[in-house]
């Protein structure tokens, strides 16, 4: 019985690259290696940016440096993984490894979507309250924010690791990604997974799917604004300031959606489908979110053209 019990808890799970490819394993390994150093770069370089230049410490730019963070934390706790199987072939992981790293990814994309949602406050109030701007969203308030999005999404995601580390995993314990995720882990288990199931819905719910309401609802109250605008020159400039996070929230929401609806109820849908929009979920929005505010940002993009020129010159 001993040994049984042994051998129906395997210490390890097997992460997946993505399967009948594996001769463009060297290829795929460049373009994910690229995707990641332009990530981190992007990212560090908006960071390094707003905090050097005293002129962009407002709340817009801070929620962005907020943003370019959690993005470079998502890329950390993705990259061994994923850089390791492309590499190396080397699809095993701990069950302990497998949870905290599941933790960081889900803890990080909610704290994301927390930060899209501030920003949406953001672009709300500079359009639709613009004289209340400066005093609605003070230095100490947004960080009571940045700080209650990491409650959030620690605070949410903490229980997970503790709630699957109490079943026995006893089926087949390949998983169909390059890392971990809580949907995927749990389907291993032979015990009851009702409460995990009910509990991961709760979570998705009370964070993207508010989240991107309350983002839903900003924007149709910022169009009703802007379309009452006479000019329409003021008009344009109004939602050009908004192009960047819409960009943004979409290039984070489509994804993640696709791939929560995909696990729960796409039970026929192609494995290739799921691993591709899982690739698509986690290297996407950290590559593209620097890119987009570089150039859609006159500010950042001034301020990153002074920068390099100084250093040719």
């Amino acid at each position: 019985f001993m040994l049984n019990d042994t051998q129906m808890k395997p210490t390890v799970f097997l992460l997946t690259g993505i399967p009948g490819q594996e001769a463009m394993n060297l290829w795929i390994s460049i373009l994910f290696f690229s995707m990641y150093v332009i990530s981190m770069l992007g990212n560090s370089v908006i960071l390094f940016i707003i905090k050097t230049d005293l002129t962009l410490h407002e709340p817009m730019y801070i929620f962005l440096s907020m943003l370019a963070l959690t993005d470079l934390c998502l890329s950390i706790s993705t990259m061994p993984t994923i850089l390791g199987i492309f590499w190396f072939n080397s699809r095993e992981i701990s069950i302990n490894a497998c949870f905290v790293q599941l933790f960081f990814i889900h803890s990080l994309s909610f704290i994301e979507s927390s930060v899209l949602l501030s920003m949406a406050f953001d672009r709300y109030v500079a359009i639709c309250n613009p004289l209340r701007y400066a005093s609605v969203l003070t230095t100490p308030r947004i960080v009571r924010m940045g700080l209650a999005f990491m409650v959030r999404g620690v605070g949410l995601i903490f229980p997970l690791p503790f709630l699957l580390k109490r079943f026995q995993y006893c089926r087949d314990n390949v998983l169909s990604h390059s890392y971990c995720l809580h949907q995927e882990v749990m389907k291993l288990a032979c015990s009851d997974i009702t409460v995990n199931s009910i509990y991961g819905l709760f979570v998705i719910v009370s964070t993207v799917g508010v989240d991107s309401l309350l983002i839903l609802l900003s924007y149709m109250m910022i169009l009703r604004a802007v379309l009452s605008i006479a000019s329409r020159e003021e008009r344009f400039k109004a939602l050009n300031t908004c192009v960047s996070h819409v960009c943004a929230v979409l290039l984070f929401y489509t994804p993640m959606i696709g791939l929560s609806m995909i696990h729960r109820f796409g039970g026929s849908s192609s494995p290739l489908v799921q691993i591709l929009m899982g690739y698509v979920y986690l290297l996407v929005p950290p590559l593209m979110n620097p890119i987009v505010y570089s150039v859609k940002t006159k500010q950042i993009r001034a301020r990153i053209a002074r920068v390099f020129f100084r250093r040719q010159g």
